[in-house]
């Protein structure tokens, strides 16, 4: 189990360049690789200052994020509405913190260097750590109620105040387009994994559409969602081990909540995480499940409609089933969107993810019991 705190590596010139813009030469000690991410480049930087002893410094993926300036953006907004509500009702209990964004020298919250990629720096949460893969029953009521905790901060944020960062994020059937137009065009002999990943999505595409056809419907509102909530982006405190945060904003934007509610489902309950050796010896657990859902509720209780109960386990089987298949697509496209550490860890991630989808199915009627009895 990997804390996201570990770091490895001397980090090149350019970073430390790029991290000068944000504090002085003389105050930067140390710039090390941060974290485990599938998508931008970040690091830990470590300074001689009293005001930031650390900070994170990101270089975005523009690929992925090809207006970077809305996620700026964004992020100021929901910054100042959440300091807001948190200066007005402190939470109780325990210490809550969200990242906030740094100043450059000329009061810039970016940097563009000269080959035109895209700098930011946030403040580092001390005294927390992350993990990869959940610990344990109360690991997971934990990160369920940091994502309650979330969506009742930003309850009262009107969706239209903030931009779409990533158009088409978490609509399944804009993905399924996506694969199905690539697998037109892809003409390699399938091996018995591809075979298996091919039938596997096939079977059921006509699922894709659910929640986007509720939202439709008027059974689903938009909202503001995090957009990213694994487990590894809820912070814990070291010492009393409960929630200080959720990171790993950059998606934060109008959407379903579903999006948020399953893809945490579907990362919790899965302690063997994404790349494990064996995706057949993966599993979906119920314990988890319930656990995480006792920790939502126990500070979003009022949050959610019946319409969107009903659809929770619907949304668990959903976002794994999108994230198998945007694993897999990206695999057949050559590895452009997620990191990748070999030619085949985006198939054996989607294999991973599809098998979770068939631990979802074949537990169909506990899960849902569990969701109906989750309060």
């Amino acid at each position: 189990m990997t804390k996201k705190l570990s770091t490895s590596g001397r980090a090149p010139d350019y970073v430390r360049t790029a991290a000068e813009q944000f504090d002085s030469a003389e105050q930067i000690a140390e710039i090390s690789k941060y974290g485990a991410g599938n998508i931008n480049d970040t690091y830990l930087v470590s300074t001689g200052s009293n005001r930031e002893k650390y900070f994170i410094l990101q270089r975005i993926n523009q690929r992925v994020f090809s207006r970077p300036e809305l996620i700026m953006q964004n992020l100021r907004v929901f910054s100042e509405h959440v300091s807001e509500r948190l200066k007005r009702n402190p939470t109780p209990g325990r210490r809550w913190e969200m990242v906030r964004l740094l100043l450059t020298r000329y009061g810039e919250d970016h940097w563009i260097d000269p080959g035109g990629h895209f700098w930011r720096a946030i403040s580092f949460i001390e005294n927390s750590e992350s993990f990869d893969s959940v610990i344990d029953l109360d690991h997971a009521a934990e990160v369920g109620f940091a994502l309650g905790y979330f969506h009742v901060l930003v309850s009262d944020l009107p969706a239209n105040r903030l931009k779409d960062t990533l158009e088409g994020f978490h609509i399944t059937p804009i993905y399924l387009g996506r694969y199905l137009a690539v697998l037109e065009k892809w003409c390699v002999v399938a091996s018995p994994d591809l075979a298996y990943c091919m039938d596997f999505i096939d079977r059921r595409k006509e699922f894709a559409p659910i929640l986007e056809k509720a939202k439709a419907d008027g059974r689903l509102a938009l909202r503001i969602i995090h957009g990213d909530p694994k487990v590894s982006n809820v912070m814990i405190d070291t010492g009393t081990g409960l929630a200080v945060s959720i990171v790993d904003l950059d998606t934060v934007k109008p959407g379903l909540v579903h999006y948020d509610i399953g893809d945490c489902l579907r990362s919790c309950c899965n302690p063997l995480g994404e790349d494990p050796g064996k995706p057949d010896e993966v599993r979906f657990e119920p314990e988890l499940c319930q656990a995480l859902l006792r920790g939502y509720y126990s500070v979003a209780k009022g949050f959610l409609t019946e319409y969107d109960r009903e659809f929770i386990y619907d949304s668990i089987r959903l976002l794994a089933y999108e994230l198998g298949m945007r694993f897999f697509c990206d695999y057949l496209e050559g590895n452009v969107y997620f990191k990748a550490g070999d030619s085949r860890q985006n198939l054996r991630r989607a294999l991973v993810q599809f098998r979770l989808v068939e631990s979802i199915e074949s537990q169909a009627q506990a899960l849902r019991a569990i969701i109906r009895e989750a309060k």
